[in-house]
C-alpha cells in the first residue's frame, strides 16, 4: 500500500480549501487540504486518513476510495489509477507482472493497418510506451526507429534522452510532464514489470526533471491533446493527436497525429508526406532531403 499511502498524500497536497468552497482558516503548515477537511468531505474519519496515508491500512474498500476521488476532484483516469493502486489481490498482481514479461507482438493485420495510413504519421505503442511498430509517415515525422537499438525504441525514453526528439517538440517540458503522467498510469497495471522499474531508474538518474516529475505523483491516460513541432524537414507543424486502443488484450494502442484541413500544418504534413515516399526504397530521390521546408 506504500504507492497508494504515497499518491493520496500528493493528491491531497494538490488540493486547497478554496477550491472545495471550505473556509481557510487557520495557519497552514503544509500546502493543500488538512486530514480533518479530507475525511469530513469523504465521510471517514481522521483516523482511518492518518492510517491509510502511513500505509497501515491493509486493504481499502472502492466505495471508501471512490468517496476519497471525489472528495479530491480526482478526474476519471487519476480514480482509475487509485483504484488499481489499491487492489492488491496478489493473484491479480502476479498475472500482471507474468503478462508484462511477455514478449509484446504485433498482428499482421495491424502492419496492414500502419502500412494503409499514408497521409497519418502513426506509432504502435504498447507496455511501457514502447514503440513496437511504425509507417512510413511516423519514421519521417520522428527519426528511423529501425535504426535504434530495441531498448532506446520507447516513446518516453526517446523524449527525455534523445537530442534529437527532445528538440523536435516546441513546448517539451509540457510534452514530457505529460509522458511521465502516462508512465505513471501503465505503472499501475504492471506494477512488478522488471523492464518497467529499469526504464524508470535510467530516466531518474539520467534526467533531473523526470526524477522530478516522476515524484510529483501526477497521472493521465493517454486519449487526445494537441502538439506543435519544430520539424527540420517540415518546419513548423501543429498537430492533434489521438490514441486508439487495439482491441484483443494486447495492450497496445495507436498513436496517430492528423493535421486541420487547409491549414498551414497540413501543407507541412503533406509536404513531409511527399518527401519520406521519395526517400523510400526504389523510389527516385526528386526532393532534396536536406533541404528544409518553406511553407
Amino acid at each position: 500500500m506504500a504507492q497508494l499511502s504515497e499518491y493520496l498524500r500528493a493528491c491531497r497536497a494538490r488540493v486547497t480549501a478554496e477550491e472545495l468552497g471550505l473556509p481557510a482558516v487557520g495557519r497552514r503548515r503544509v500546502p493543500g487540504l488538512r486530514r480533518e477537511e479530507l475525511a469530513s468531505l469523504a465521510g471517514v474519519s481522521v483516523d482511518y486518513i492518518v492510517r491509510l496515508e502511513q500505509g497501515r491500512v491493509r486493504s481499502a474498500s472502492p466505495s471508501v476510495l471512490l468517496s476519497l476521488a471525489g472528495a479530491l476532484r480526482l478526474r476519471p483516469d487519476e480514480t482509475e489509477y487509485l483504484l488499481r493502486l489499491a487492489d492488491d489481490d496478489a493473484a491479480v498482481a502476479g498475472k500482471a507482472a507474468r503478462t508484462a514479461q511477455k514478449g509484446q507482438q504485433v498482428s499482421s493485420a495491424t502492419r496492414v493497418l500502419l502500412d494503409g495510413l499514408v497521409h497519418v504519421p502513426a506509432l504502435l505503442l504498447g507496455r511501457r510506451m514502447d514503440v513496437l511498430a511504425w509507417n512510413r509517415l511516423g519514421a519521417a515525422l520522428f527519426t528511423d526507429f529501425g535504426e535504434l537499438p530495441s531498448r532506446q525504441r520507447n516513446h518516453i525514453w526517446l523524449t527525455f534522452l534523445d537530442p534529437g526528439i527532445r528538440g523536435l517538440y516546441a513546448d517539451w517540458a509540457k510534452v514530457a510532464q505529460e509522458c511521465v503522467a502516462y508512465l505513471r498510469m501503465d505503472a499501475a497495471r504492471y506494477p512488478d514489470d522488471p523492464d518497467l522499474a529499469r526504464l524508470v531508474g535510467e530516466l531518474s538518474l539520467k534526467d533531473e526533471d523526470f526524477g522530478a516529475w516522476w515524484s510529483d505523483h501526477r497521472v493521465r491516460a493517454q486519449r487526445q491533446g494537441r502538439k506543435r513541432f519544430s520539424h527540420r524537414v517540415a518546419g513548423e507543424l501543429e498537430l492533434d493527436f489521438q490514441v486508439l486502443d487495439v482491441r484483443g488484450g494486447t495492450d497496445q494502442s495507436l498513436l496517430v497525429y492528423t493535421a486541420e484541413p487547409g491549414s498551414h500544418s497540413a501543407e507541412a504534413l503533406a509536404f513531409l508526406t511527399s518527401w519520406s515516399a521519395a526517400r523510400a526504397p526504389g523510389s527516385r530521390p526528386e526532393l532534396d532531403p536536406d533541404k528544409e521546408h518553406r511553407a
